[in-house]
């Protein structure tokens, strides 16, 4: 959950699935992991949700004062750009579809339950999504390294 939550929300989003899972624990299925990854998808949904409403507040009361806000930017990990692009470009049931299957490493009967939803339903996003990302990677070859400028060193 680390790479989909803030870094600094990444702590508060464990403890609340965990505190959520004991409060629940009668209801936990025999298999938690997917129960516990769903939710903290939705408490990370909701989060993100409450930073919206905030953001569009503020937005209200600069637009309505003198008071300029600073805008702040959090940093990425390096990650190739392309990738991370190409994966912005997914709808968000793609997005997650994918990251559950490729980060989470979870298989598709799993991420299905994680997700929300059938299998048959998640097989399809997860094709969808995998088939978008190959078209737009495609799209954006990766650049040439190579500089006929600049010599190779041969390894010693």
């Amino acid at each position: 959950m680390a790479r989909r939550a803030a870094a600094d929300e990444v702590q508060d989003v464990v403890a609340d699935t965990f505190l959520t899972a004991w409060r629940r624990f009668d209801e936990l299925p025999d298999d938690p992991v997917p129960w516990l990854f769903g939710t903290a998808r939705r408490l990370i949904a909701n989060r993100a949700r409450s930073r919206r409403r905030r953001r569009a507040l503020d937005a209200r009361v600069v637009a309505t004062s003198a008071f300029q806000a600073e805008v702040e930017v959090p940093e990425l990990p390096e990650i190739d750009r392309r990738l991370l692009d190409a994966i912005r470009g997914l709808s968000d049931a793609e997005r997650e579809a994918f990251m559950l299957v490729a980060w989470d490493d979870l298989d598709a009967a799993r991420a299905a339950r994680a997700a929300g939803c059938s299998p048959a339903t998640f097989r399809m996003r997860l094709h969808r999504a995998r088939r978008r990302l190959k078209q737009r990677m495609a799209e954006r070859p990766f650049p040439d390294l190579t500089d006929s400028r600049t010599p190779v060193e041969e390894p010693r």
